[in-house]
C-alpha cells in the first residue's frame, strides 16, 4: 500500500473516530444541556455542531475543485443559537456536514495529494487542507466531550479508556496484538 493511500485511509479513520465520539457525547445529554451555556461569552454544545456542520459544508463540497470558503456560507451565524432548537434540526444540520465531508474524501485519489486548493483564498496543498480540517474538527469535538462530560455529570459513560483502566486496555491490546503478529 502506498504512503497516499495509507494516509487516505488513515484521515477517513480518525475522522470516522472523532464523529463516532461526539456522537456519543452528544448522546449522553438532555435536548436542553445541547443549548446551555457556560456563560454568556460560551459556545453551547448545538453551536459548536452547527459550526462544525456549515464548515464541512463549506470546505468539503467541491473541495479539490472551489475555494473552500464557499460565498454562500454565513460563518458568523454559526454562532448564534440555531433558529430551531431542537435536537433534531441541530443534528440534522450537523449530519449534512458530515455526509458532505465522508462523500467528498471517499473520492479522493493518491494523486489528489499532490494537487492545490484553496480556502478563503489562500492556496496550500491537499494534505495542508485536509490535516487543517481535521485539527479544526478534533478541536471542537474535544470541546464538544468537555461540555457534555460536564453537563452529563454522574451520569457520564465514558467514551475513551475509563480512568483507573489504562493498564488493563494496554495489557489487552499487548494480547491482541502481540497474537496477530505470530
Amino acid at each position: 500500500m502506498s504512503i497516499a493511500t495509507e494516509y487516505l485511509n488513515d484521515v477517513a479513520g480518525r475522522f470516522h473516530q472523532y464523529k463516532t465520539q461526539a456522537d456519543q457525547a452528544i448522546g449522553q445529554v438532555s435536548d436542553e444541556a445541547l443549548f446551555r451555556l457556560l456563560d454568556p461569552d460560551a459556545n453551547s454544545i448545538a453551536v459548536l455542531m452547527r459550526h462544525l456542520g456549515g464548515n464541512m459544508r463549506s470546505r468539503w463540497v467541491a473541495f479539490l475543485t472551489t475555494d473552500g470558503e464557499k460565498p454562500d456560507r454565513r460563518r458568523d451565524q454559526e454562532f448564534d443559537a440555531p433558529p430551531v432548537q431542537t435536537r433534531a434540526a441541530v443534528v440534522d444540520d450537523w449530519e449534512s456536514g458530515w455526509a458532505c465531508l465522508f462523500k467528498e474524501l471517499a473520492t479522493f485519489t493518491p494523486a489528489d495529494l499532490e494537487r492545490t486548493v484553496t480556502a478563503r483564498h489562500e492556496p496550500m496543498s491537499v494534505v495542508s487542507a485536509v490535516n487543517r480540517q481535521l485539527g479544526h474538527t478534533a478541536l471542537h469535538v474535544g470541546q464538544i466531550i468537555m461540555l457534555a462530560k460536564h453537563f452529563a455529570r454522574g451520569a457520564w459513560t465514558p467514551i475513551t479508556i475509563p480512568r483507573g483502566q489504562s493498564d488493563a486496555y494496554n495489557e489487552e491490546m499487548k494480547q491482541k496484538f502481540t497474537k496477530a503478529s505470530r
